[in-house]
Formats: C-alpha cells, sequence, structure tokens
C-alpha cells in the first residue's frame, strides 16, 4: 500500500506542524488510517521546535516531493542468472516465473546485461546452416557434464570457467561413414576439437579415441568397457558417460551453453529516486522492457521495473491541513492521492481530485481547531504531547485568543485541550512567543521563509511572508538586509509583489515591507513611510487583514 502522509503547507508555520501531528495521531487512533505519518515539506522554526520538544514529540518527517518513484513501485524479488549460468538454467527460471526478459549479473554481484527469452534462441539455433558452424558450440566441458549429468571417466574435466569449441559428430552412421569423417577431420587438423556421440558401439569408441578426439559422449547409459577407459586415459581423451539417449543428448549439449554470449550489454537503468511520470515518457519511444534499478550509492540492483508498472501506478495518499491550494503544496501535489482537507483559509479553486473527497473549512482562528474537535466529536482523549501540540497551534496563530480571526469554538476548544496538556493557556502563550526573535537571530532568508504562503490573485503572483515578535524595536537595524532579501525573492522567483510584516503581537501593529510593481504598491491602503514600508497598525491577521488588504490593492491596480 502507497504511503499516507498529513502534511502542511511550505515554510510551515506552528499551526501546519501542529495540526498535521493532531491528525495523524487522530486517524491512527480511530483506525481509520493506522498508518497516518505526519510530515512537513518545509524547515521548522524555533518556535515549533520548542512546542515539539516541550510536548516529547519528534519532528513530523520531511517531505519534499510526493510524485511516485521507481522505488515506489520496483519489485524488490528479483528472478536474474549470472554470466556463468547456461541455457537450461535460465530457461528454468524464466519458465517457472512466466517472465521473458531477467537481468544478468557477473560473479561480484554487478549488473553486465539483460537476456531475453528470445536471446535464448541464439544458444540453440546457429546463424549459419551450413558446414561446420552448425555443429560447432563454444562451450565449458564441466558446464556441458552438469547439464547432462554425466559420469566422467576419462581425462580430468578442464575449470567450469573455461570454455573452448567443440564439433559434434553424431556417431550413429557407419563404422566406415564415422571412421571417413573422423580421418577428415585429422587431415583438417581440428580432430582435437571434435566431441563425438554414441550409444553401445565399442569400435565406433575406440575409432574416435584412436583418432584423438577432445570427447567421448557415450549416451544411455551404456557400459563402456575396461580397455575402452583404459585407451582413452592413455591416449588423454574426456570421456563421459550420460543417461540420455543420443538425440536428447545432441540438444542438451547446446543447453549447456552459457548466457554470456547473447546477453544484451547494452541497456538502460534506473535510479530508485527518478519520478514515475518522467521516466514514463524518458522511455516512451524505448523498446527495452525490463528495467534494472540501481542504488546510487552502492551500483547494485535493487530492484526492476516494468513498462506495464508506469501505465497506471499507485499515488502517494495525501489529507492536506491549513491549506487547499496548489501554490502552496508540497513538490508533486498534482501527482498524489488527496483524500481530505482540513483548513481555515479562502478557497483557491485550483484542487482537484479523481475522487470524492472529504473537505473541511470553516472560519475559524486555526486548523488545530478543527483538529481539536474531531477528537473532541468522536470522544477520543488527545494524548498530553497531542494535546499540547494542538494548544500551540491554536495560540500561534489566534496570539492567544486576540486575533480578530479568532471564533468562539477556539476558546472552547483551547480550554479543552488544556486539561489534557495540563498547561496555562496565558502562561504557555507568553512561553511560546518569547522563543527565538528571529529578528534579533536569524537571517534574513530564515525570516522571509519562516512562515511564508505564495498565492496568485488577480493574475498576479504574490509572496507574503510574517514573523510575530514581542515588539518592533529590533526591525529598524534589520530593515535594508531584510528589503534586499526582500528584493532578491522577487527576482528569484517572479514575483510581481513580496509582503514581509513584521507583526507585534503584544502592541497589535504591524509593519509591512513590500517589493514589486509600483502600480500596486500605490494601492496598498497602509500608510507609506517610504518606497517599500507601510505602516499597519491593528493588523496582525495575514488571513482576515493583510491578505484582503494585498489583494484589494491588486484588483485597483489593474
Amino acid at each position: 500500500m502507497s504511503p499516507f502522509y498529513v502534511i502542511g503547507h511550505k515554510n510551515p508555520d506552528t499551526d501546519a506542524i501542529c495540526s498535521a501531528i493532531g491528525h495523524a495521531a487522530l486517524l491512527r487512533a480511530t483506525g481509520e488510517q493506522p498508518t497516518a505519518i505526519a510530515a512537513r515539506c518545509g524547515e521548522i522554526s524555533q518556535r515549533t521546535a520548542w512546542v515539539l520538544e516541550r510536548a516529547g514529540m519528534a519532528e513530523p518527517l520531511l517531505i519534499t516531493d510526493v510524485r511516485t518513484t521507481v522505488g515506489m513501485i520496483c519489485h524488490p524479488q528479483v528472478i536474474k542468472v549470472t554470466v556463468s549460468d547456461t541455457f537450461l538454467t535460465a530457461y528454468r527460471r524464466m519458465l517457472a516465473a512466466e517472465i521473458r526478459c531477467v537481468p544478468v549479473e557477473d560473479e561480484q554481484g554487478n549488473l553486465c546485461g539483460l537476456l531475453r527469452y528470445f536471446d535464448l534462441l541464439k544458444l540453440l539455433l546457429p546463424e549459419d546452416t551450413e558446414g561446420l558452424s552448425v555443429r560447432t558450440v563454444h562451450v565449458s566441458l564441466a558446464k556441458l557434464a552438469d547439464t547432462l549429468q554425466a559420469q566422467s571417466l576419462g581425462a580430468a574435466l578442464p575449470p567450469p570457467e573455461f570454455e573452448e569449441d567443440l564439433i559434434l559428430l553424431v556417431g550413429a552412421s557407419s563404422q566406415a561413414a564415422v571412421e571417413k569423417r573422423l580421418k577428415i577431420a585429422v587431415q583438417d587438423e581440428n580432430i582435437g576439437k571434435y566431441l563425438v556421440i554414441c550409444g553401445d558401439r565399442p569400435i565406433i569408441q575406440r575409432y574416435a579415441i584412436d583418432r584423438g578426439v577432445r570427447v567421448l559422449l557415450v549416451t544411455g547409459e551404456n557400459p563402456v568397457a575396461g580397455d575402452i577407459l583404459a585407451h582413452a586415459a592413455r591416449h588423454g581423451v574426456v570421456l563421459l558417460r550420460c543417461h540420455q539417449d543420443t538425440a536428447s543428448a545432441s540438444t542438451l549439449i547446446r543447453c549447456s551453453r552459457t548466457v554470456r554470449h547473447v546477453m544484451e550489454q547494452t541497456f538502460q537503468t534506473v535510479g530508485p529516486s527518478e519520478p514515475v511520470s518522467r521516466l514514463r515518457k524518458r522511455l516512451a519511444s524505448s523498446e527495452q522492457d525490463l528495467l534494472p534499478v540501481i542504488d546510487p550509492l552502492s551500483g547494485k540492483m535493487i530492484g526492476v521495473l516494468t513498462k506495464s508498472d508506469l501505465i497506471d501506478p499507485p499515488r502517494v495518499r495525501l489529507a492536506l491541513v491549513d491549506h487547499n491550494e496548489y501554490a502552496q503544496a508540497v513538490t508533486g501535489i498534482e501527482e498524489a492521492e488527496i483524500t481530505e482537507v482540513i483548513d481555515h483559509h479562502r478557497l483557491a479553486g485550483d484542487l482537484v481530485s479523481r475522487e470524492p473527497i472529504r473537505y473541511l473549512n470553516e472560519p475559524v482562528g486555526s486548523t488545530s481547531t478543527l483538529v481539536a474537535r474531531k477528537f473532541f466529536h468522536r470522544q477520543v482523549p488527545p494524548e498530553a504531547g497531542v494535546a499540547l501540540c494542538l494548544c500551540a497551534g491554536i495560540i500561534s496563530d489566534t496570539l492567544c485568543l486576540t486575533s480578530p480571526t479568532t471564533a468562539q469554538i477556539d476558546h472552547e476548544m483551547l480550554a479543552w485541550l488544556s486539561e489534557f496538556a495540563a498547561i496555562e493557556p496565558q502562561v504557555f502563550a507568553e512561553e511560546f512567543f518569547g522563543v527565538g526573535s528571529l529578528i534579533a537571530t536569524g537571517a534574513a532568508v530564515e525570516l522571509l521563509n519562516a512562515d511564508r504562503k505564495e498565492f496568485t490573485e488577480e493574475g498576479f503572483s504574490v509572496s507574503i511572508s510574517q514573523v510575530e515578535e514581542l515588539g518592533l524595536q529590533g526591525f529598524a537595524a534589520r530593515r535594508q538586509e531584510l528589503e534586499a532579501a526582500l528584493r532578491t525573492l522577487v527576482i528569484t522567483h517572479r514575483y510581481d509583489l513580496a509582503v514581509l510584516a513584521v507583526t507585534d503581537i503584544v502592541g497589535h501593529h504591524s509593519l509591512v515591507l513590500a517589493v514589486g510593481q509600483e502600480a500596486i504598491l500605490a494601492k496598498m491602503p497602509f500608510k507609506r513611510l517610504d518606497d517599500a514600508l507601510f505602516d499597519a497598525p491593528g493588523v496582525v491577521s495575514r488571513k482576515k487583514q493583510l491578505f484582503p488588504a494585498v489583494s484589494d490593492a491588486l484588483h485597483h491596480a489593474k
């Protein structure tokens, strides 16, 4: 089964992280999604890290791309052969597994080829149909004996890795005809390559040994006289005896050839991290059906994939929290299966699904409130750590119930959760907002990305970042640095407008840095202090105050 993640937006704030933790815990507790995993698609802030440490909770799993990858769907149990395996070994494995192509590895386990069912025929059927080439096989005598399950009665066999050319001669003709062919071989000076196959014919056996053939194969489990054995030993002739009849033995000899001679050595491989959607396009014109999956670190094969696996692969399953639009979502969201959305922001309109999904969107102060209410309605008491996380989500997004976005249900859920978390909300809020002033210690890029969301509104591309502080006294010293970083962000992402709001949560006052098109800046409904700085007393909520103001400016700038 594909993974199931509960995940918030890019550049996650405390509410996005904590609501993901809470909802994943609820899904596991109710058995609705026993494998639900809380995830994130960005780094967490100092304040969120403090919350998780206080709650004794691990950071959610970092997921930067939810596209289905090769590693998710490849087959780790691989039917394969080695370069020294024979036709018979490869054929039996492919037949048993009902497959038409297998990877080939060397003795060290390194991938070195692919063997197709069609390639095996080359080991049985020679390309030429006339001359000695029809009867010549390149084979290891040890593997030939193993394939036939033959006894070695004469000279010692060479090691299995030694292969040589053998010319097959079936000694089924008359004695005169066989002797004539052996004499011709002596004249052609290739008698030392001959493998003579015969049954219970002592005279033919002696002819072959006298002329100096390489191998004598006695078929049908026929006995071999002692004098013949001694004669073969004196002449250094390899003497084998098998139970098959002559016709069967002749065929099986070709089955003892190794696959190294016919495997395909030019082929494509894939890495486990490659998205299936990209691979599908890359292989559109390829005729290769089996794709070995190679670990980029070890270089070893970790699985295989077939083209049919790419037709409709399983998708990563997601529950989205604290957002509902693709612009803010984890990369690859378009290829994932969204099963649920829990949010308290505006509807963006670009979220689509194949099947009906659960969609909860209400005008409350935080997504953590909606998750907490699910616990409440289902009469599932949250664990202390989960309850504390949900408390932090509500407190952070509602500024401890003082934000204009605060609803009555935020009050009710915070009070209910506080009992399980064993905290006093006001005291916890003071500690929470006192942690890690980004204005004092954070890098400019960290400030912009700590809680940043992207929007598309009125045809304009917009970024809005917000940093919450206990006072605005540290802003002046950082202003020029932050403005420069904001201008770089506009250039890098080609935004029409980028905004950073530094909010005093005690005095309910924001200073707003804005960079972008002058036509938009001129319509901003705040007091303009200079080219890029605006004064916004009373503004603390991005959702209910800042974004509507920006949206209005965009509308009038058209």
